[in-house]
């Protein structure tokens, strides 16, 4: 209850124009010397991007192989293939060249090049914890996820969607232009700006102790996403929103914004890692689609964040008690999701489970979570259950 923290953030970021063209200077300061490219879909070839970071390389001397392909809720075959490619050729650096998903997928190719002798699988289904793990960089293409900053890793397999923290896999260096987010989808570019905003509110809506500094970074940071995703909304290729919303991804993700935190939330993104290995959707979307919900049932125990939360970062005229001004809060998040085309429900999402698959989704999160999950209000498998069962209505 004193807020003590410690702070880690071992990545060099490298932001602005044309970054990515120091890939090779970047892998050769951090001893590099034979290096994968993991990488997402065809966009990075078509927009010369691939090129670009290949011909960085060249100039540096630094051979490499590459292997793309990774898909959203990035799968553990492709780890497994990865993990063969760079035994084969003798990796010792992995470049990741995408977006949350390709880091996360590098990060696991890290970690089973790190420990050989042991399936990385076991990482995420927690029967073991990480020793080592190769060094990584990134060329960060989507803001979303804050992976190239982050100690985490999530990964799918077998209708699963299991993650692993550690301070080892954290990037060497991140690479960040915005202009190479300008080619996003609308959809894709307001998932990433609402996630952003959920691993803040993850560390924001908690009970115990708050450091006031962390409080004002947070709101700060909520705003100015809000803002700039609106004007993304309408004008896509704007580079100074993009810069905005590029570096928030980081900061809501590096740690930053829980600093002398007691605990963090990370219920709503546990929720979501159950529609995410079920369904597929796209996270952002996802998280979405339950926050409302979540926020409803955890509200009254965690009354003067969300209070604090409505008149700070929503900035709506407080209502005649607590729980007014607090549910008008909620409303206006939502609202602000639904402006950016993002759903607030399960139907909007394109989900609509079977009271057996409520079950099923609400199973598989205590099991993941070990029988209970957040802050704001600790959650047990009937807790999930309803929350769920409201974001279906």
């Amino acid at each position: 209850m004193n807020g003590d923290f410690t702070l880690y953030t071992p990545t060099k970021v490298v932001f602005g124009h044309d970054v990515e063209t120091r890939a090779g200077e970047l892998v050769k300061a951090f001893h590099g010397t034979r290096v994968l490219i993991h990488y997402g879909g065809s966009s990075a070839e078509r927009s010369g991007l691939l090129n670009r970071v290949e011909d960085s390389l060249r100039a540096a001397d630094i051979p490499f192989v590459s292997l793309g392909g990774v898909v959203p809720n990035p799968r553990l075959e492709k780890v497994y293939e990865g993990v063969a490619l760079c035994r084969e050729f003798g990796v010792d650096f992995i470049l990741a060249v995408g977006g949350g998903s390709v880091i996360d997928s590098a990060k696991a190719i890290a970690y089973a090049l790190g420990e050989p002798e042991h399936d990385v699988k076991e990482l995420y289904e927690h029967t073991r914890t990480p020793k080592a793990c190769f060094p990584l960089g990134v060329v960060l293409t989507i803001a979303a996820s804050g992976s190239e900053m982050s100690d985490s890793s999530v990964i799918s397999y077998e209708d699963k969607k299991r993650g692993v923290n550690s301070d080892l896999c954290r990037p060497k260096f991140a690479l960040m232009n915005p202009a190479l987010t300008a080619t996003l989808p609308a959809y894709q570019t307001a998932a990433g700006c609402s996630d952003i905003l959920m691993h803040t509110m993850e560390r924001y809506f908690v009970n115990g102790h708050r450091m006031e500094l962390t409080d004002a970074i947070a709101e700060g940071l909520l705003r100015t996403v809000m803002r700039y995703a609106k004007v993304l909304r309408d004008d896509p290729e704007n580079y100074e929103a993009r810069a905005e919303i590029l570096w928030a991804g980081s900061l809501s993700h590096n740690g930053l914004t829980g600093c002398g935190n007691d605990a963090n939330d990370f219920a709503s993104h546990r929720l979501e890692h159950e529609l995410g290995a079920l369904y597929d959707v796209t996270h952002g979307a996802g998280l979405t689609a339950v926050w409302g919900s979540w926020a409803r049932y955890v509200m009254k125990n965690c009354l003067a964040r969300f209070v604090r939360f409505a008149t700070n970062v929503m900035q709506v005229e407080p209502g005649k008690t607590d729980e007014e001004t607090a549910i008008k809060g909620v409303e206006a998040m939502e609202d602000f999701f639904r402006s950016i085309g993002m759903p607030t429900n399960l139907s909007e999402l394109g989900v609509n489970p079977t009271e057996d698959e409520i079950k099923l989704l609400a199973k598989n999160c205590a099991i993941a979570t070990n029988g209970k999950v957040g802050s704001a209000m600790p959650l047990y498998e009937a807790d999930m259950e309803a929350i769920y069962r409201m974001a279906a209505k």
